[in-house]
């Protein structure tokens, strides 16, 4: 009898099985018509694993559960392979490679997967804690291929195939090139195994994912509505007609006005910033003598003021992506100063970590309170209002402007505008 994998078909756990009975000679069948959140809610699944949890692979001897389980199982079942190696020490290897594929790759990849599909909170510092660790696990993977084509001797074996379905997740959908390229022998290694006919027959061609995930609002948990107890019946009082009002009464309270905001309560300003933001926006050339003339032209120092931001953790910024989507998710939790702010935002440095500058106009002499309020991101930063009668100081906001290169001496990764 055919082994039957309860799986949808782009399970990656469900992969694992699949490509070691290609290797192995067994056939295993995907359950008909299996539909994730429907299929492995009835009686008979949760029989199985009591849990729901997906992939279950059903064998003549009683369900399994766990993909590296059931892996195993099937690598077990004939004797004539080496997906467990050919000796003690070679099953020793394929095991630890096994747990080093799920704790130290797959579960630092789910942490960074879960909140971006929306179902965990997201949270910046988990984030880069775990592409931190990730990053290391894949430094240590990438000194062992230096001098290995596989993870256990001269044949793909079982921690192979764990090792390729975990990481099959991470280039896939969320790692670019920018963060694989760091790491050459594990980029070898996985274009590799996942162009074996056996890989091939089972994940069909694999391509590289060019842009992470944008970040999703977490799901929450419908709640069931409150059902309000039913007031006891009362006999009903013959109400008393009353007198009419006057028609001033009568009338509704028309609604108060939405407090404003201090910032428009300001006296008027010769600087009239879309003014200033077109003009940024549409100049292509001549930058210096038209963008940066022009803003010196406008700038009004009584009704505006400028100030310089350094990131207070540098040495935090490892992986180049996550401290774009820093930047990133910074300026979009700006948005609530957008009449009111232009700010330019600089990732800096050819290699990490990388080091994060910006330049903020903002109305006012002060940075605007409800910003420090409401965006966290404030707090990160160390502030430093601009003097613009130091000429050293003017010509670094000149360079913010324009995004020149080098900035202080480095190479900018990027540049971001808020406008």
């Amino acid at each position: 009898m055919a082994l039957i994998l309860h799986a949808t078909k782009a399970n990656k756990n469900g992969y694992k099985t699949l490509i070691a009975a290609e290797y192995c000679g067994v056939q295993v069948q995907l359950a008909p018509n299996f539909e994730m959140g429907v299929s492995n809610k009835t009686p008979e699944f949760l029989k199985m694993n009591p849990i729901g949890k997906v992939p279950v692979l059903q064998t003549p001897d009683g369900p399994i559960f766990e993909s590296n389980a059931m892996a195993r199982y099937v690598a077990r079942l004939k004797g004539d392979n080496t997906l467990y190696g050919s000796s003690l020490i070679d099953q020793a290897h394929v095991d630890q490679w096994i747990d080093f594929a799920s704790l130290e790759i797959d579960a630092k990849l789910m942490t960074m997967y879960l909140p971006r599909l929306g179902f965990a909170p997201y949270l910046p510092p988990v984030e880069e804690a775990a592409t931190s660790a990730l990053k290391r696990a894949f430094g240590a993977l990438n000194t062992h291929l230096a001098t290995n084509t596989y993870l256990v001797g001269h044949s793909v074996t079982l921690a192979d195939i764990i090792m390729t379905c975990n990481l099959y997740l991470g280039f896939t959908v969320l790692l670019v090139k920018s963060f694989t390229s760091e790491f050459p022998h594990v980029e070898r290694y996985f274009w590799t195994l996942v162009n074996q006919p056996n890989f091939r027959k089972i994940l069909g061609q694999v391509k590289q994912t060019e842009a992470v995930p944008p970040i999703q609002s977490a799901k929450k948990p419908s709640q069931p509505k409150e059902s309000k107890p039913k007031a006891k019946e009362e006999p009903k009082k013959v109400a008393k007609p009353e007198p009419e009002k006057p028609k001033e009464e009568a009338e509704e309270e028309a609604p108060k006005p939405k407090p404003k905001n201090p910032l428009d309560l300001l006296p008027p300003s010769k600087m009239i910033l879309d003014e200033w933001k077109r003009l940024y926006s549409n100049t292509k050339t001549n930058f210096r003598e038209v963008a940066i003339k022009g803003f010196w032209d406008m700038y009004d120092p009584e009704g505006y003021s400028l100030w310089f931001c350094d990131y207070k953790y540098n040495d935090e910024n490892t992986v180049s992506f996550v401290t774009l989507n820093k930047v990133g998710g910074f300026l979009q939790r700006m948005d609530l100063a957008r009449k009111y702010a232009f700010g330019k935002m600089l990732v800096i440095g050819s290699e990490p970590p990388f080091k994060v500058k910006g330049l903020w106009l903002f109305r006012g002499q002060e940075i605007p309170k409800f910003v420090i309020d409401e965006c966290y991101d404030m707090e990160l930063y160390e502030w430093t209002k601009v003097d613009i009668s130091d000429e050293t100081q003017k010509e670094r906001v000149n360079q913010m402007i324009e995004d020149c290169e080098p900035f202080e001496g480095e190479a900018l990764l990027d540049a971001k505008c808020f406008k």
